[in-house]
């Protein structure tokens, strides 16, 4: 981090910056701890020309959810651009590993939120899941939803990235025809939209904040399928979680449904890797 950027930001805080460290685990942007005499803060900083609509992005998301004062969110203190680059400032949660007790609060309070409604699918505005744009124009019908703006908006780029052929993705007729006997009664809930294990923490004090949000309402269950995607939370967050949500003989197959839209980004963002796993899923339901 050049030093022009820590007298910006130290003026934004309003605070002497007196360490600044560099933090893994995203592959988006490059990301910062930032030490003052008094707190410890988290930088976001990316150059990409999408760089500063994605933090705008994530910013209204976290702001989303925080308002709904079921579930933490770290506060976001600037959303701005220095030097033509974009950068998203927050407070730095201090987080340690979930024991099972830490996990069933995540899954009480995810239920929470997700007893949060709309009168529609989608949201007020687009946003990112990752890198990739994700279209929330709102629909009341959620089959339609899924359909046009998650499952074809991802298999129409993966065809022109030629990473499925035409034959392998299904017409919106045949999709439609198996959502609608699949995706019955289903109320709109305001979903994190990428729970996977990167994007919770558990502070110190054995809070659960949500971070790097791809919100909009949806069905509840698409956040249940994200969890399960990669090995899954510990079973104290589904029992906690399943107390407030009941499944039925369709949810295994709409978990896998809800999955293939992630497998789909996941595909489209890292290659042929995911293949097999989208390919599967499309030769079973469609």
């Amino acid at each position: 981090m050049n030093n022009d950027l820590k007298i910006y930001l130290s003026k934004i805080l309003n605070e002497s910056i007196t360490g600044v460290s560099k933090v893994h685990g995203g592959d988006i942007s490059k990301a910062y701890r930032i030490d003052t005499p008094n707190n410890p803060y988290f930088l976001k900083y990316n150059e990409d020309s999408n760089a500063l609509k994605m933090f705008q992005a994530e910013t209204y998301g976290l702001q989303l959810i925080s308002e709904t004062n079921t579930i933490k969110t770290p506060k976001v203190l600037a959303c701005d651009t220095f030097e033509g680059a974009a950068f998203l400032l927050m407070a730095f949660i201090e987080s340690k590993l979930p024991t099972p007790a830490d996990f069933k609060n995540l899954g009480q309070q995810l239920a929470l939120l997700h007893t949060c409604t709309s009168k529609h699918f989608g949201l007020k505005q687009d946003n990112f899941i990752g890198r990739l744009h994700q279209n929330n124009k709102p629909n009341t019908n959620w089959v339609d939803f899924y359909t046009k703006e998650r499952l074809l908006s991802q298999l129409k780029l993966a065809e022109q990235k030629q990473l499925l052929s035409k034959n392998e993705c299904p017409p919106v007729q045949k999709i439609e025809d198996t959502l609608i006997i699949l995706f019955t009664d289903i109320k709109p809930a305001l979903l994190h939209g990428d729970l996977w294990s990167g994007n919770y923490l558990i502070s110190n004090d054995g809070s659960p904040y949500l971070i790097d949000p791809a919100v909009y309402y949806g069905h509840n269950e698409v956040d249940i399928a994200m969890t399960k995607l990669f090995g899954g939370f510990d079973s104290s967050f589904y029992d906690a979680y399943n107390a407030h949500f009941k499944n039925d003989k369709n949810t295994l197959a709409r978990i896998e449904i809800y999955q293939l839209y992630y497998l789909l980004v996941h595909l489209n963002l890292f290659g042929r890797s995911y293949y097999g796993s989208v390919n599967s899923i499309l030769k079973k339901y469609f």
